[in-house]
């Protein structure tokens, strides 16, 4: 049983990437209140690993203004029903030019469920191949990298990177024995 009613929602603003919806809503006490809601379309995250090394991209990040390591990952805004592993091998390719022998899926997580509804799915990729990179737009300083996966978490510890979602997504992984 929900302990929250939604009475309306509205939509504040949308583009291709995102909707921001207010919604007017009623708590199980008798309450109305506002809840602002940002919808994103689910994305991937992909752990890129062979032969003891992480495959990691960076990227100016607008809104922090910086460049910033992360694991290749991303959403495809024209097709937001799309297989999240068809998404993952792509998104793989795109950023990287890898492509993996083996796809392994690791699990779903929610990036942020007190203001948002947007999920990742979370894949271990494997048996790599090297290919060409296809960035788009958006990407085009974007840059590639494998780094010893110790590397990687003294980049973690010492806050070189700090991406919630390359940060969990590792830690997933690891805690289920699959790195």
């Amino acid at each position: 049983m929900d302990d929250i009613k939604t009475l309306s929602e509205t939509t504040i603003y949308q583009n291709r990437w995102l909707k921001l919806r207010e919604d007017k809503i009623r708590r199980k006490s008798g309450a109305e209140s506002i809840y602002t809601v940002v919808e994103k379309p689910d994305f991937v995250a992909i752990l890129a690993i062979d032969n003891g090394m992480i495959h990691l991209v960076e990227q100016f990040r607008y809104p922090i203004k910086k460049r910033c390591w992360e694991l290749p990952q991303g959403a495809w805004e024209s097709n937001p029903n799309v297989d999240p592993a068809e998404l993952a091998a792509g998104e793989l390719r795109e950023e990287t030019g890898m492509i993996a022998g083996k796809m392994t899926y690791v699990g779903p997580q929610y990036l942020a469920y007190g203001f948002c509804n947007q999920v990742y799915h979370i894949y271990l990729a494997t048996e790599l191949t090297k290919g060409e990179q296809d960035l788009d737009v958006e990407e085009e300083d974007l840059i590639t990298r494998a780094f010893p996966l110790e590397q990687f978490e003294q980049m973690i510890l010492n806050g070189e990177i700090m991406d919630a979602t390359s940060v969990n997504a590792y830690g997933l992984a690891k805690l289920k024995g699959l790195i």
